[in-house]
């Protein structure tokens, strides 16, 4: 592979964390402040009674999504591929266990992207 080629993949993995990133963010907001409105409930499915009680674990949630999207935001600035392979190994584990036990979509809008930015991530590697 040459230079340009490199670099452009080292380009396309970062934008491909980055994306990541910002979906975790989504999920923070959405977890943390949109839970109980009707934007949240209606994305999550959820009553209004179910969405005031699980309200706090929903903000639980929420703060660990914005953690990974803190080290999500490290790993695309980084050329560390520890980094990179740690948030997004985390991202990716805790997609296929909330689509094993919540939803299948889970495995679709978690664990698919962080598969897509590792893959790249790993081929900007060698």
């Amino acid at each position: 592979m040459t230079t340009t080629q490199e670099s452009e993949i080292e380009t396309l993995a970062a934008i491909a964390i980055g994306i990541v990133a910002i979906l975790h963010i989504v999920f923070l907001v959405m977890e943390m402040f949109l839970w109980t409105k009707p934007i949240g409930r209606k994305s999550f499915g959820l009553t209004e009674e179910l969405a005031a009680a699980t309200a706090t674990l929903a903000k639980n949630q929420g703060l660990y999504n914005g953690f990974l999207a803190a080290g999500l935001i490290w790993a695309a600035l980084s050329v560390t591929w520890s980094v990179q392979l740690f948030f997004l190994g985390c991202v990716i584990i805790a997609g296929i266990f909330g689509g094993l036990t919540v939803g299948r979509s889970i495995l679709w809008i978690q664990a698919t992207p962080g598969i897509v930015a590792l893959i790249l991530a790993f081929l900007a590697r060698n």
